[in-house]
């Protein structure tokens, strides 16, 4: 993008130091926030999911099967916008899906998944050169049971033996806060540059995904 005109008001380091200690102040706040959301979430009740069946481009797998060795699995629900359609906010949240090491380390699994028929995904995946396991939910009542219907949803998994649990389900903004491009934007002066953030008059905004 070429440069912007509009920028923030230029202050003397005092001034500067002062503004930044009142938005520390905010972001701790909304730190303390996140962590007890997070312990909240911790102590959520689970709920036994059922068996389903997925196409991978090895054979059939399960749910279960998506655990590999793991007790914990996070499953992506990438929406399915029909033949050569792609929808860009999965498509801009799975390139940034990124050291599955570092999860399983921790006892996480993560799949993605959709109701694309296998082929479309096979090829997708290819021409991304994506690395990120992925099996096709078509024809199961996977998307639907989630409660993600057509759309998108991130669901975090727990098993007990062969016993599948649901323990966390989040989409919207729940998925987009977990971006690190979204992230990192949002501590740069123009932000996202997306045209429902509020930011000063004459920022550079556009619509989401544009």
């Amino acid at each position: 993008m070429t440069d912007n005109k509009a920028l923030p008001p230029v202050v003397s380091a005092e001034e500067w130091e002062k503004a930044r200690a009142e938005l520390l102040t905010a972001e701790k706040e909304a730190t303390r926030a996140q962590d007890r959301i997070a312990a909240q979430r911790r102590r959520l009740p689970m709920v036994r999911f059922g068996e389903y069946t997925f196409a991978s481009t090895g054979g059939p797998v399960t749910l279960r099967d998506l655990f590999g060795e793991h007790q914990q699995l996070a499953l992506y629900q990438f929406m399915h916008n029909g033949p050569d359609h792609f929808c860009p906010g999965c498509t801009h949240f799975t390139k940034q899906v990124t050291d599955l090491d570092g999860l399983a380390r921790n006892g996480l699994a993560w799949a993605t998944v959709s109701d694309m028929p296998l082929d479309q995904m096979a090829g997708y995946w290819k021409q991304k050169e994506w690395t990120v396991p992925f099996a096709s939910s078509a024809g199961t009542t996977f998307s639907a049971d989630c409660g993600a219907g057509g759309g998108f949803l991130l669901n975090l998994f727990l098993r007990d033996g062969e016993d599948v649990y649901r323990t966390y389900s989040t989409g919207q903004r729940g998925v987009d806060r977990i971006l690190f491009v979204n992230n990192m934007l949002d501590l740069a002066p123009y932000g996202r540059q997306e045209a429902w953030e509020d930011s000063p008059e004459g920022w550079p905004q556009y619509p989401t995904y544009g």
